[in-house]
């Protein structure tokens, strides 16, 4: 008996899809690892409606020899195995496993094959292409035809038919040409089907990438609708916890190829284009920015256009050659250039501009702040009304607030310290969050209504400015 035939019976472990659009796909269980989750890079991707219960990461089925186990990768909503949720677990075929309470399906069953079977058969993924098949190789047939057209011109010859050579040996080339002709049209019809069946794959994955965004989008919007009612403490930061998950998903999945290729994008207004664009120049980029972050700038451009209308109309007009002089200055210091338009909401860039606190000129410098970072404020002489000098000390003063506040959204929470001062913001975030990282991410103070109540209006009040004057036109000025 032979050493194949006394091998015995093998178990084959198949891993089952039994919801969703991959139902009835079957993948094979191997020894080592196959990793389940949303991520393009798993070896079993899950999309569709019901994917949403599913983290990118987010369980593993690890084979050796004939003992399978399953682990939860630190999912979101966990990995429940025969009804009873599991993080590492021996698997007793045949089981069912969901990702997810109410999350897709997958069984995982044993079918037994002959050793001999399995040597004669190469399982592949359900989302794998197969090499085309080689195309035979050309030189077999060609030397028959030649030696075919040598025999025939010896017979020729033979029977003194000397000129015959020349029109056999062109007839030959003609039958090669043909027979080339055909084998090249076999691989032209193969090309065009693998061609048309990536092509189909494309689409397909480009449109379950469009249902996840969708979802995806819809988890988040009820996230930051149910932020808005929550009273604080651990209901925040449970919802916060997840809006973090959300996002995170959402911008790996923005990261991938196919989503660039395919133009996946979401439908955002003008204002939350435009307010992603300076998000994107101030590093304080944000997946969802905040609907009563968008609505409070909505409010005061509402205002601009409005009641301030003559102010802000005015000081754009004047003042091109000033906020050039600005801007200038900003870029020099390396610091964002759009924070030119502060002056805007502080002072509409008139010079002698006074506050009630005594705060002077285009960037509203107090006298004291205006000294310690070296301009002079006395009887004789006030640089608070310099527009060069002004902006110089303020550039050195936005400085040491981002510094001051670390890496993160540091320019945001600048902006916010510029309106109250340092101690001001530092101390009602101190009151509000203990966590030091949360305590540098103006998202999440914003979202935790962390920063004092001025603050949240400056913010918006500065970036409707900075629309405004970055879109003038668009905005009837």
């Amino acid at each position: 008996m032979s050493q194949e035939s006394s091998a015995g019976p093998r178990t084959k472990t198949w891993l089952l899809c039994r919801s969703g659009p991959l139902a009835g796909t079957r993948y094979p269980v191997a020894d080592g690892s196959m990793r389940i989750g949303r991520a393009p890079d798993n070896d079993v991707v899950l999309n569709g409606d019901d994917a949403s219960a599913v983290s990118l990461y987010h369980a593993e089925i690890y084979r050796s020899g004939e003992s399978c186990r399953v682990r939860d990768l630190s999912s979101t909503n966990g990995t429940w195995m025969d009804g009873q949720r599991v993080d590492d677990a021996e698997i007793s075929l045949p089981a069912i496993l969901q990702l997810g309470i109410q999350g897709p399906e997958l069984a995982v069953v044993s079918e037994d094959v002959s050793s001999a079977g399995l040597d004669r058969t190469i399982e592949m993924p359900a989302s794998g292409i197969g090499p085309l098949p080689a195309a035979a190789s050309p030189a077999p047939a060609h030397e028959e035809l030649l030696s075919s057209a040598v025999v025939r011109a010896r017979r020729a010859r033979a029977h003194g038919a000397h000129g015959q050579t020349m029109t056999i040996m062109r007839g030959v080339i003609e039958q090669a040409l043909r027979q080339s002709h055909r084998r090249l049209r076999i691989v032209g019809y193969s090309l065009a089907a693998l061609l048309l069946t990536v092509s189909s794959l494309a689409a397909w994955k480009i449109t379950a990438m469009k249902r996840e965004k969708n979802s995806i989008d819809a988890h988040i919007r009820q996230l930051e609708a149910q932020l808005q009612k929550s009273s604080g403490g651990a209901d925040m930061d449970r919802l916060l916890s997840q809006l973090g998950d959300y996002q995170n998903e959402a911008e790996s999945l923005q990261r991938t190829l196919l989503f660039r290729l395919g133009g996946v994008s979401g439908q955002d207004d003008f204002v939350t284009r435009e307010l992603r664009s300076v998000m994107a120049e101030f590093g304080a980029e944000e997946y969802s920015i905040p609907p009563d972050f968008t609505e409070r700038v909505n409010h005061y451009i509402e205002q601009d256009q409005g009641p301030n209308r003559p102010l802000i109309a005015a000081a754009l007009g004047r003042a091109g050659g000033e906020l050039q002089t600005i801007r200038t200055i900003l870029k020099q210091e390396q610091l964002p250039e759009d924070l030119a338009y502060i002056p805007l909401v502080e002072s509409a860039l008139a010079p002698n501009q006074a506050s009630a606190a005594g705060a002077v000129g285009p960037w509203q410098f107090t006298a004291p702040t205006a000294r310690a970072y070296g301009l002079r404020v006395d009887g004789q002489l006030d640089e608070r009304t310099d527009l060069v000098k002004s902006t110089r000390a303020t550039c050195k003063y936005l400085r040491d607030l981002i510094l001051d506040f670390g890496a993160g959204s540091s320019v945001m929470l600048a902006l916010a310290a510029y309106d109250s001062g340092t101690t001001k913001v530092k101390q009602a975030v101190a009151r509000t969050v203990r966590d030091p990282i949360k305590q540098r991410n103006f998202w999440y103070l914003y979202r935790a209504r962390a920063l004092p109540l001025e603050t949240r209006e400056y913010v918006p009040k500065v970036f409707a400015a900075i629309l405004i004057g970055r879109n003038p036109h668009h905005f009837g000025f």
